[in-house]
């Protein structure tokens, strides 16, 4: 199975050891981020320094002036790691190393965006804005993402790309001194959190038969046991209808398929026209079986998703149950199914179990790994990473 550890440009640029050491892990790719949100981060092998806070969402190469121009909604530049082109320099060194590069691309997820342009940002039952959640119905952000996409993935060295958050984001969030865990939300009730009232998907609901007022009321109605009790633990799509009513429920996730299904294609489709001289160009986005779901690993049709991209990056972290589920739908179905892990053992991750569960997640069809992170990890969590892919590839 390929194996690619996922990567920042700035635990390379500055360090002359950092593509060998990657190499060394026995991954064939680096997944290199091009475009993404605000962070902070350790480098724990940097010799130069040990924290990066990236203060906004930006790309992390110069962007196109000319796509650009006089267009309000556009890519903000990064000043937090040192050269004009720091993905360039990173996919540079990668190469040098005999590293197959793909860019990462982060879309539906920017706080700079919200805080900027409020009115590009989802807005919930009660009316509250979510500025890190850029509504993807409204036009203007639909053709924002998908010239973000065309540009961050198809970059000088990059044999493919990886878009996360090609979808609906929502409440969940990991926000600087959160204070939201005091009422338990089950998956269910996120995705109520989650709907958007903005005035394109109040017209949009109309489309699918819904009054948006009529609906906002519902949402509400059916969250105000869970703000009295502490809480809902309801999950999966079976604890939103329970929650919603299953006519309700059903007709919002038509709506929210429809406008996800449409940013998923023409994203991937403006990749594919910007890659064309490259033949070969790999387009995959981070994904979930579970169409409702929102954040980073967009809910998807496992059938409508292999029929448009090349493949998917699926959550794998977990118990055999887990992966089950992410892995299950895919049965049969052809294109990448790639495994994501989580090996850094400080954010919950499992080094000590990767090729246990690596195979486990081939036996359920995964045909490649994909390792979050191999920047943030420490010294023996990347030990335990590369004896589990020596031992992937003995079999």
């Amino acid at each position: 199975m390929k194996a690619s550890a996922f990567l920042y440009p700035w635990d390379v640029v500055g360090d002359p050891g950092a593509a060998d050491r990657l190499a060394g892990l026995g991954v064939q790719q680096v997944t290199l981020a091009s475009a993404y949100h605000s962070t902070r981060a350790l480098t724990p092998r940097h010799p130069g320094r040990r924290i990066v806070t990236a203060e906004h969402a930006a790309v992390l190469y110069p962007p196109d002036a000319t796509r650009w121009a006089g267009r309000e909604l556009r890519p903000r530049t990064q000043s937090w790691v040192a050269g004009e082109d720091p993905y360039a320099e990173a996919a540079e060194a990668l190469a040098g190393a005999g590293l197959q590069v793909h860019s990462w691309v982060v879309l539906a997820h920017n706080s700079r965006l919200g805080a900027e342009h409020p009115d590009t940002s989802v807005v919930n039952a009660y009316g509250d804005r979510y500025p890190w959640a850029p509504c993807i119905a409204r036009p203007a952000v639909h053709a924002y993402l998908v010239d973000l996409a065309a540009e961050a993935a198809v970059r000088p060295g990059t044999s493919g790309t990886e878009l996360e958050s090609c979808g609906w984001y929502g409440f969940a969030h990991l926000h600087a001194h959160d204070k939201v865990s005091g009422v338990a939300l089950g998956d269910a009730a996120q995705y109520l959190m989650s709907l958007c009232f903005c005035g394109d998907c109040r017209a949009g609901y109309a489309g699918v038969g819904l009054d948006a007022e009529e609906l906002r009321a519902a949402v509400r109605h059916a969250l105000e046991p869970v703000w009295a009790e502490s809480g809902s633990g309801g999950q999966g799509w079976a604890g939103v209808e329970e929650l919603l009513g299953a006519g309700l429920a059903d007709a919002t996730l038509r709506w929210r398929r429809q406008v996800a299904r449409g940013l998923q294609e023409a994203a991937v489709a403006a990749v594919r026209a910007a890659a064309a001289p490259a033949p070969g160009f790999q387009v995959l986005l981070h994904a979930d079986p579970a169409p409702h779901r929102t954040g980073a690993n967009v809910g998807t049709d496992p059938a409508h998703i292999l029929a448009a991209a090349d493949g998917v990056v699926l959550p794998c972290t977990g118990g055999d149950a887990a992966r089950e589920a992410v892995l299950g739908p895919f049965a049969g179905l052809s294109g990448v199914l790639a495994a994501n892990f989580n090996v850094v053992t400080g954010m919950g991750g499992s080094p000590g179990t990767l090729a246990r569960d690596a195979a486990h997640a081939a036996s359920l069809g995964a045909n490649e790994l994909r390792l979050y992170h191999a920047g943030l990890a420490s010294g023996p969590d990347l030990d335990a990473v590369t004896k589990a892919l020596a031992a992937v590839r003995g079999g």
